[in-house]
């Protein structure tokens, strides 16, 4: 006997799976501005979260902020308005002044227009041997037609300002009356971005060196295609690396095989394939366990307690206890975890995130015994902060050329801003290092 199909059911149905297909569609879509590791600045709740959470977000200093006053400077100069002899209202004689009053005022120099130079290059050929001398003055670049302070200024409106070449172009002729077309200010900064390898080479060396680095990747597109560009950073240089792998053979490339420090990184497969010296990022898996508890009811005390479990740990991020206590913190750090991970929850969810927490077991504590390690990688994102910034402004890269100039430029200005040095001045310092040296 054939079922008969009510049309109604039917249409209910076929209604309810488009319903579920579309609902599939929206949260894919929704992940990238909920989920454990969107940054804050992405996130975008709805009404009844930011009441929960406080209130709505309004710009500005957060309520409380005690705010600054600004500190008056002294003089460098002073200026005298013109001398009144009568009363503007009735022509009777003023005398003296009777009161003065001073307004500090800060204020810039107006940009001198360009100058054109004449740089006199002498040679000279021995007569004995006839080999070529050359004089050459330390501030003419050995090549181009454009002077060191040209150079500085359009690298760091570019990588520093993030204007693109166009603007920068823009700025230079309304600043200095220097009219450049884009492709030229392209030009510029690939020129000094062959300066500037050098320094960029010193950088690696000193990651490959460091005890500790953290590392973090984000993806970037170079003609299309998906590329991911790598941050390596210590407590004094970052190094920009974009390549078109995101697995080990990066880690390999940069660090060296023989790399004896610990990395610092989020869960990604790449590093443990990579080395055992690891510390995962406490930050990511404690956004993690609050993203799940606030969607699966039974997994509310695992992130309570895991919350507790590095709360009681943390104070030992700055001051490392001896190394006996270290072993006994982390050993007991460790039972409880295993305790926490290793409960038979009845949700998928719950038992993928456990399990995420005992594959890792082995890098939640190496904060605790390895001195300088912090047990979060925000050391690593704040530079990667940047590279998505530049990421949203540029699109994309257009070749090889330039992710070079890219990658270079960006350790090298990123590496000087850690160790508080002025980059204007240290840019023009180091061009003119390189130029006597070549």
């Amino acid at each position: 006997m054939q079922r008969m199909t009510c049309p109604d059911c039917q249409r209910l149905q076929e209604e309810n799976t488009r319903l579920q297909r579309e609902n599939g569609e929206l949260r894919s879509r929704l992940a990238a501005y909920e989920n454990p590791h969107t940054p804050p600045s992405r996130r975008r709740y709805p009404v009844s979260r930011r009441r929960a959470l406080g209130g709505p977000r309004y710009p500005g200093r957060p309520r409380g902020y005690p705010g600054r006053t600004r500190p008056r400077s002294r003089p460098d100069l002073v200026k005298v308005p013109p001398w009144r002899d009568r009363c503007e209202g009735c022509g009777a004689p003023l005398g003296g002044p009777s009161s003065v009053d001073h307004r500090i005022v800060e204020e810039i120099g107006n940009p001198a227009p360009k100058q054109v130079i004449d740089f006199l290059e002498f040679g000279w050929e021995c007569p004995e041997c006839g080999s070529q001398t050359v004089s050459r003055h330390p501030e003419c670049p050995p090549s181009g037609r454009f002077g060191r302070n040209v150079l500085v200024q359009a690298t760091l409106m570019k990588y520093e300002e993030r204007l693109p070449h166009r603007k920068v172009s823009e700025a230079l002729e309304r600043t200095y009356g220097l009219r450049v077309t884009p492709a030229t200010v392209l030009d510029v900064t690939r020129r000094v971005c062959g300066w500037l390898r050098p320094e960029y080479t010193r950088v690696l060396h000193r990651i490959r060196s460091a005890p500790v680095v953290y590392v973090d990747e984000t993806g970037a597109k170079v003609d299309g295609a998906l590329h991911w560009t790598w941050i390596f950073t210590t407590r004094s240089d970052t190094l920009v690396a974009i390549r078109k792998s995101r697995g080990k053979k990066v880690l390999r490339e940069v660090l060296g095989k023989d790399f004896g420090g610990v990395i610092v990184c989020d869960g990604w497969k790449s590093y443990p394939s990579f080395t055992d010296l690891i510390q995962r990022c406490w930050a990511h898996l404690l956004r993690e366990a609050q993203r799940l508890a606030e969607h699966v009811d039974e997994a509310k005390p695992l992130a309570e307690a895991l919350h507790r479990l590095y709360d009681g740990l943390r104070c030992w991020a700055v001051d490392k206890p001896p190394p006996e206590m270290a072993a006994l913190l982390a050993g007991e750090a460790r039972k409880v975890m295993v305790g926490l991970a290793g409960r038979p929850y009845e949700t998928e969810e719950a038992r993928r995130f456990a399990g995420k927490v005992l594959n890792g077991l082995d890098y939640w504590f190496t904060f605790l015994t390895t001195a300088g390690v912090e047990p979060t990688n925000n050391r690593a994102e704040r530079p990667l902060r940047e590279s998505v910034v530049q990421r949203k402004i540029m699109g994309c890269f257009r070749n090889g050329k330039g992710t070079w100039i890219y990658e270079t430029v960006m350790t090298v200005l990123a590496s000087w801003k850690q160790q508080g040095r002025n980059l204007s001045q240290t840019l023009g310092e180091t061009l003119t290092q390189e130029w006597t040296n070549s």
